[in-house]
């Protein structure tokens, strides 16, 4: 393990150029297992790149939004997102962030996920990451590095996918229907005021919206509104002003979406939240 890169602190316009430094040092180093820190600003947005390991991206407090070509992920607290090598994307800030990523060489070990996707992260993974960022540049080449780095790569195939992903269709009628909802969610949008809405009856629009999605258009309607209420809900909004706002008409409607989703209750997400933050960030740094 290893993030012998500097990480000083800044202003915001430093960031662009950390993080060129950044991508150069991780094509550059050897190992298996490379750990990282990161602090960023609300709202600060990561351009879309590459890198030829994969990376485990892990907000310990804030929200964090991936974008791709293929949709986007949401990576609120206690979570993280397995990013495989060389996918374009972008990452963007909803609240302070305080990041620590694993970045996995190709080769690191068989049967690593293949897709992306946001997973659950457990007690033991959680300690394992802030561990290895916070002793990587003092034991990176001793036997207890090694040990962390095995143990990491024999836990992220187990870590449980949750469903916070919301896939755009390739339907360019489609993906702008999608983009409008994110931007207005509602729970009481129907399949066919959607269908009409792209000129497709509701047989064939259902059709190619799962063949493009992967999902059921209810599934993804579902999980564009968790999308809406975790960064609320993260600011430290209200259950009831969330639920309302997002259309329901009755919070314990919405609590039951919400557990169904996240395994959580909205309250208990919120108090995961705050646990969150009091944790331990390291310092100050971009």
């Amino acid at each position: 393990m290893s993030s012998s890169l500097p990480n000083p602190a800044g202003p915001v316009a430093d960031l662009f150029d950390l993080h060129r430094q950044r991508l150069d040092w991780l094509e550059r180093a050897s190992g298996p297992i490379l750990a990282l820190l990161s602090e960023y600003p609300d709202g600060y947005r990561v351009p879309e790149h590459h890198h030829s390991r994969a990376q485990l991206l892990h907000a310990l407090s804030g929200v964090v939004l991936v974008r791709t070509q293929f949709g986007r992920w949401m990576v609120p607290p206690d979570h993280a997102i397995w990013i495989p090598a060389a996918v374009e994307h972008e990452v963007e800030m909803l609240g302070q962030v305080s990041m620590r990523s694993i970045y996995v060489a190709p080769d690191a070990m068989e049967g690593l996920p293949a897709q992306l996707r946001v997973v659950g992260v457990s007690n033991l993974m959680r300690a394992l990451i802030v561990e290895a960022v916070e002793q990587a540049e003092q034991e990176r080449f001793s036997r207890r590095g090694e040990l962390l780095s095995a143990l990491m790569l024999q836990e992220i195939p187990r870590l449980p996918e949750r469903p916070l992903g919301l896939p755009f269709p390739a339907d360019t009628r489609m993906a702008a229907s999608c983009r409008r909802f994110v931007g207005e969610p509602s729970p009481h949008t129907t399949i066919d005021e959607w269908a009409n809405a792209v000129g497709m009856s509701r047989r064939s629009f259902t059709r190619v919206f799962h063949r493009e999605t992967g999902l059921s258009f209810s599934a993804w309607r579902q999980q564009a509104l968790l999308f809406a209420a975790l960064p609320r809900l993260a600011d430290g909004e209200s259950v009831t002003q969330v639920a309302l706002d997002l259309g329901y008409e009755s919070v314990p409607a919405f609590t039951t979406m919400f557990k169904r989703m996240i395994g959580l209750t909205p309250r208990d997400y919120m108090r995961g939240v705050r646990d969150a933050e009091k944790g331990p960030t390291g310092s100050a740094q971009p």
